[in-house]
C-alpha cells in the first residue's frame, strides 16, 4: 500500500522539442522549399512560419519529501491539422498551467496515479483542457507515483491496470524524416525491427500514380538484402500522409487495390501503410477505413493499414478498433492526452485484436520519449516509436535503452522476489 503523498509546489522550465512544428496544409499545397525552410504562406491558424521550432514546458511537481518529479508539456508536429489541438503555444498554455492546474495538483494525492490524474485534469470551463497540458501533468503524475512506490513508471501502471509484469522487449520504429537514403542505411546497420517510415508527405515524394514511392519501398527492401546483417527482415512501414488518396483517388477500392500493388513490390515483407487517405473526419475515416481493411483481407494481402489522422483521443481510438478500421493503430501520445488515455487505448486495442504502435512524434522530449517506452513495455504494445527528433540514432538510443534498463530492473526484481521466497519455505 502506497503513502500518501502531497505536492507542496509547482515549478517550470521552457524547453524545447526534438524537432519542428509544420504547417501540413501549406506542405501539401505544393509549396517550395529552400534549403531546410518551407518558403510561402502559412494556411493553418497559428504558424508564422510553415515551419516553426518545437517548443515544450516542463512541470516539476515539488513533493512534500522534496523529490522534484517532471514531466512535458508539448505538441505535435503536424499541429492543428486531422482534427489534432492547435500549434502549441508556451504563453497561454503556461498561463493555464498556472492558474488552472498549479491549484488541482496542491491538492492531490499522487500515491495513486488515476485518481490523481482524474482530479488534476479534469475539465475546465466544461471542455478539456489541453491535450498538451494533459500529457505533461500525467508524465508528472505517473513519475510522483513511482517515486513514493519506489518503482518504475512501467510497475505503477502494472499495479493500477492489473497487468502482470513485462519480460520482453517491444519493437522499435525507427523514422527517416527527409534524409531517406542515408537514414535507412543507419536503420539496416542497427537492425531495427520496423521501417522507415519515409515521410512520404508531397506530390513530388510520392509521385506521379505513386510510381516515385514505389520506387523507394522496391529500395528500402533491396537495400536491407544488400547491408543487413544475415537473417535480417524488418517490417517496412511507410506513412503516406493521405497521398494515395490524393493521387490515385478517395475510392476505397482504388486504395486497396494500390496498397496490394506495393505489396506485391516486396514480397515476403510484412508492410505498413499508414495514412493512405485522410477522409477528413473521424466518422468519414471510419467508414472507408472499414472497406480497405476488409478488402485487403479478402485478398490474403500481406499489408496492413495503420491509423493516424482524424483518429486522436481515446474515444476515437476505441471506434476504431471495435470497428476494425485499421489493423493497426497509432496511439500518438501527445494527441491522446493523459499517458493514463494512451495505456486505456493499448488495452483497448489488444480486447479488440487489433495491433496498438505506441507513437508519437518528432517534436517530443527525451523525457516523454522514456516514459512512452514505460507505457509501451507495461502494456506490451505492438511496436513502438523511436523518438524524438529526426536522426534515427538519438531516438533509437533513447526509446531502446530506457526499454534495456527497465527490463533489467525487472527481472532483479523477479529474481530477489524468488529468493525471498525460496527462503520464506525454508523449514
Amino acid at each position: 500500500m502506497a503513502t500518501a503523498a502531497t505536492v507542496k509546489d509547482v515549478i517550470f522550465a521552457p524547453g524545447t522539442g526534438s524537432f519542428f512544428y509544420d504547417d501540413q496544409a501549406a506542405i501539401r499545397a505544393g509549396i517550395a522549399t529552400d534549403g531546410f525552410r518551407y518558403v510561402g504562406t502559412p494556411l493553418t491558424p497559428g504558424f508564422t512560419t510553415i515551419r516553426m521550432p518545437s517548443q515544450s514546458i516542463s512541470i516539476g511537481l515539488v513533493l512534500s519529501d522534496g523529490a522534484i518529479v517532471w514531466g512535458d508539456m508539448m505538441s505535435v508536429q503536424y499541429s492543428g491539422a486531422s482534427g489534432r489541438d492547435p500549434l502549441f503555444q508556451t504563453e497561454s498554455i503556461g498561463s493555464l498551467a498556472r492558474s488552472v492546474i498549479v491549484p488541482r495538483l496542491l491538492s492531490v494525492d499522487v500515491s495513486n496515479f488515476l485518481e490523481a490524474c482524474d482530479r488534476a485534469l479534469a475539465y475546465h470551463e466544461g471542455k478539456r483542457l489541453p491535450l498538451a497540458v494533459e500529457y505533461g501533468v500525467s508524465q508528472a503524475l505517473l513519475a510522483a507515483s513511482a517515486h513514493v512506490t519506489r518503482t518504475t513508471l512501467a510497475e505503477v501502471i502494472c499495479s493500477e491496470y492489473f497487468l502482470p509484469l513485462p519480460d520482453k522487449r517491444i519493437p522499435i520504429y525507427a523514422q527517416s524524416g527527409d534524409a531517406r537514403e542515408i537514414n535507412v542505411d543507419k536503420m539496416i546497420l542497427k537492425s531495427v525491427d520496423v521501417l522507415p517510415h519515409g515521410l512520404i508527405n508531397s506530390r513530388e515524394k510520392f509521385g506521379p500514380s505513386g510510381e516515385t514511392f514505389r520506387e523507394f519501398v522496391k529500395w528500402v527492401a533491396k537495400r536491407t538484402r544488400e547491408i543487413g546483417e544475415p537473417g535480417y527482415h524488418p517490417t517496412l512501414h511507410f506513412d503516406v500522409y493521405g497521398w494515395i488518396g490524393l493521387e490515385i483517388g478517395m475510392d476505397a477500392g482504388k486504395i486497396a487495390d494500390f496498397i496490394c500493388t506495393v505489396a506485391d513490390d516486396v514480397p515476403g515483407h510484412r508492410l505498413h501503410i499508414e495514412s493512405p487517405a485522410d477522409f477528413g473526419s473521424t466518422d468519414a475515416q471510419l467508414d472507408e477505413y472499414v472497406k480497405i481493411v476488409n478488402l485487403l483481407d479478402a485478398r490474403s494481402s500481406n499489408a496492413r493499414v495503420v491509423v493516424d489522422e482524424q483518429c486522436n483521443t481515446l474515444d476515437d481510438i476505441r471506434l476504431f478498433a471495435e470497428a476494425k478500421a485499421a489493423h493497426i493503430v497509432q496511439i500518438k501520445m501527445p494527441d491522446v492526452g493523459s499517458v493514463a488515455d494512451t495505456v486505456w487505448g493499448v488495452l483497448a486495442c489488444k480486447e479488440q485484436g487489433v495491433g496498438a504502435y505506441v507513437g508519437g512524434s518528432c517534436t517530443e522530449t527525451d523525457l516523454s520519449a522514456r516514459v512512452s517506452a514505460n507505457v509501451a513495455i507495461a502494456t506490451q504494445a505492438d511496436m513502438m516509436l523511436a523518438k524524438p527528433g529526426m536522426g534515427v540514432d538519438e531516438g533509437i538510443s533513447i526509446v531502446g535503452n530506457e526499454q534495456s534498463r527497465l527490463l533489467a530492473i525487472l527481472n532483479y526484481r523477479r529474481a530477489q522476489n524468488s529468493i525471498q521466497n525460496a527462503k520464506a519455505q525454508r523449514p
